[in-house]
């Protein structure tokens, strides 16, 4: 979230800039900022009790050895009033406090000033395009129909076991996935991070600290009876390893890779563009995340970029690199870049990867911090990437590299799958 000082020190400027993510910040900071300060007003008004019942114990202990019983027991009233004020105070400065805060994670991060201005997704930045031109051959297939003639991934079964959005992987298609999850990995571990393996369902402090909650409740699926929710990516039980977490300064950076299945309602989305893989309620992916020093963050994002790019090169598929306007990012983005490939069958762009930057916002939430080289504890950065989502990748790997005798593995898969064509 963001910070206090933030607020307190120029909040115009905050406001300015929210506004590039669509946000409207006046009310709720200037309602914050009167709480503030009635906050500190509370707390200026109990350090003064507190010094005048340290000054009242004192003259307690006097009248005692002086035998002024009558001037004690006066004085002793005074402190019991004292305290009764200093509890009423407490209780005003907590309230102030908890609604102040309330308001703050109302608010969403401030997007950097590389961020282009716009409200939708036709307003994003293409900053690059790459890989081989898409030639499909005649009557070429989407890939759900590919799917279903080559039997490697049943939608209707899945309906059958559980609901629309959560497919069943046959064959091929379930050793496809295996080793798209492998290769993943192995690409990441490579590139230096550590790989993890956490739990699938978080608690409430967990999406609070990344940011899901109270932003995303109704995309989540929630576990009432033990009040845990499905991750909907690896990055919340990832980053929150870090939570309330003191690194000393030679510990950054951090990086870290997770696969994990990833569970998300999609409420609201329907139409020609949830068909097959486009849109699922369970799907897999591989994460990538850093938590690194302010100063630092900025050439981490470049890195991690070029680092999905270098495994969507691998595949041999036609993809593209957006940078995100304002009104199209994340609540707790600074800065977003959007891989995806082109499903010529389908003739659109699939998005399969998102690589932010949170800047110090998620840190905040989370208490996490370093050690500087002065011994003071400073707000870490935070970052976090696809590398990748699978069902988009599978999509565009069926569409692009079908044949007229079948579908065609990338090289760098055929290691990880054990077969070079599906078909």
């Amino acid at each position: 979230m963001l910070t206090l000082k933030m607020l307190r020190d120029d909040p115009e400027l905050v406001i300015k800039k929210l506004a590039k993510k669509n946000f409207d910040a006046r009310e709720i900071i200037a309602k914050v900022l009167e709480l503030d300060a009635q906050r500190r007003s509370f707390q200026t008004e109990s350090d003064a009790i507190v010094a005048q019942q340290k000054q009242k114990a004192a003259e307690i202990g006097g009248y005692m050895k002086q035998g002024l019983k009558e001037a004690a027991e006066k004085a002793k009233a005074e402190v019991a009033g004292l305290k009764a004020r200093s509890s009423e105070l407490l209780a005003k400065f907590d309230a102030a406090e908890a609604e102040m805060n309330s308001l703050i994670v109302l608010m969403p991060n401030i997007p950097c000033d590389l961020v282009p201005e716009g409200k939708t997704a036709e307003d994003n930045l293409v900053v690059k395009m790459g890989g081989p031109e898409v030639k499909l051959p005649e009557n070429a297939l989407p890939h759900w129909e590919l799917a279903k003639k080559y039997d490697i991934i049943d939608f209707d079964l899945g309906v059958k076991i559980t609901g629309a959005g959560f497919p069943v992987y046959k064959g091929k298609g379930a050793r496809l996935q295996r080793a798209l999850i492998n290769f993943f990995l192995d690409c990441n571990t490579a590139a230096g991070y550590q790989e993890v393996e956490p739990p699938v369902m978080v608690n409430q402090a967990s999406g609070f600290g990344t940011g899901q909650l109270p932003d995303k409740e109704g995309q989540m699926y929630h576990a009432t009876v033990d009040d845990f929710y499905m991750v909907p990516t690896a990055e919340v039980p990832v980053t929150n390893i870090f939570r309330d977490v003191i690194l000393a300064n030679d510990e950054c950076p951090q990086k870290m890779t997770a696969y994990t299945p990833c569970f998300r309602r999609e409420a609201g989305s329907y139409g020609k563009d949830v068909r097959g893989l486009n849109r699922l309620h369970q799907f897999d992916k591989v994460e990538i995340v850093r938590v690194e020093k302010p100063e630092n963050s900025y050439a981490a994002l470049d890195e991690m970029v070029a680092h999905v790019e270098s495994i969507v090169n691998k595949l041999g598929l036609r993809y593209r690199i957006l940078r995100l306007c304002g009104g199209d990012m994340s609540f707790t983005s600074a800065i977003t870049y959007d891989f995806e490939l082109w499903s010529a069958a389908q003739g659109r762009w699939l998005e399969i990867s998102s690589v932010s930057n949170f800047e110090s916002y998620q840190a905040n939430r989370l208490h996490l911090r370093y050690r500087d080289d002065d011994g003071k504890t400073q707000l870490c950065h935070t970052l976090n990437g696809s590398s990748l989502a699978l069902p988009r990748v599978v999509a565009a790997l069926l569409e692009d590299n079908q044949t007229a005798d079948g579908i065609i593995i990338p090289e760098a898969l055929r290691p990880y799958t054990g077969f070079d064509k599906i078909g």
